[in-house]
């Protein structure tokens, strides 16, 4: 499919050298949205405030206030305060994911229950039938996992979206505007084969290769799902920058 032209941009927060954006970067032009990111594990300072028309924060090996390990979380959560209190949309991912639901009032717990890795069959629940991203979805699409920590209670008046056989909350909403998930639609099982095998024999997880194959067999169906769930973000990111600029491009 073509790029369309560009006429808004994200602000992406990145926790780690393995943690980019990767195919979502590309579905998102596809739908005019481009990426500014802010690579903060490498020193780039995090804004003070949210001047762009969404916010993307994405995965690492953190807790959302692991603030000794990773001094630049407190930025960023202030980032997620403010996008909720202005409705901009958001799209957090693993670790934002959980800074999502933690800043709104639910809890994060480390190292809490049965650790996932690599292609996971997921579950659509009743309320994601008319949630703007996620209706219509296959009811039992396949996402790459990579994670010890979880949410154990989402916020009050969440929309719990997706489910999980070992990790119930999947993926949320809360308000109109604002999307956690747990689990990884911008990474490709390419990428497994670089994770580190001593961590996975640690968790009991089987070596990279291995994920690696059986995450290459969900690929297709991946694909086309996340995919779909991108081009509705960014849909949804034009709008706003278009309501925020009197449908003045924004760059």
């Amino acid at each position: 499919m073509r790029a369309t032209g560009t006429t808004a941009t994200a602000l992406v927060i990145q926790h780690g050298p393995g943690g980019g954006l990767d195919r979502w970067t590309g579905w998102l032009a596809e739908r005019g949205v481009t990426a500014h990111v802010v690579r903060a594990h490498e020193g780039v300072p995090v804004p003070e405030r949210l001047e762009h028309p969404a916010l993307i924060v994405l995965g690492g090996g953190y807790l959302p206030d692991d603030d000794v390990r990773a001094p630049w979380l407190p930025a960023t959560r202030a980032l997620v305060r403010q996008a909720l209190a202005e409705r901009t949309p958001v799209f957090g991912i693993c670790l934002g994911g959980q800074m999502l639901a933690q800043v709104a009032g639910g809890t994060v717990r480390g190292e809490h229950g049965t650790p996932e890795f690599g292609s996971t069959r997921l579950s659509l629940r009743p309320e994601a039938a008319d949630d703007p991203l996620f209706h219509g979805l296959p009811a039992h699409p396949p996402a790459i996992e990579n994670h010890v920590d979880a949410v154990t209670a989402l916020p009050p008046g969440a929309h719990w979206l997706v489910t999980g056989e070992h990790c119930p909350y999947q993926g949320f909403r809360i308000g109109s505007s604002a999307w956690g998930v747990q689990f990884h639609p911008e990474t490709t099982a390419e990428r497994i084969r670089g994770w580190d095998p001593d961590r996975l024999s640690r968790h009991g997880a089987p070596d990279p290769e291995a994920l690696h194959i059986l995450a290459l067999r969900d690929e297709p169906a991946a694909t086309g799902t996340w995919r779909t769930v991108a081009h509705r973000f960014a849909g949804l990111v034009v709008s706003a920058a278009g309501t925020r600029a009197g449908h003045a491009p924004i760059g």
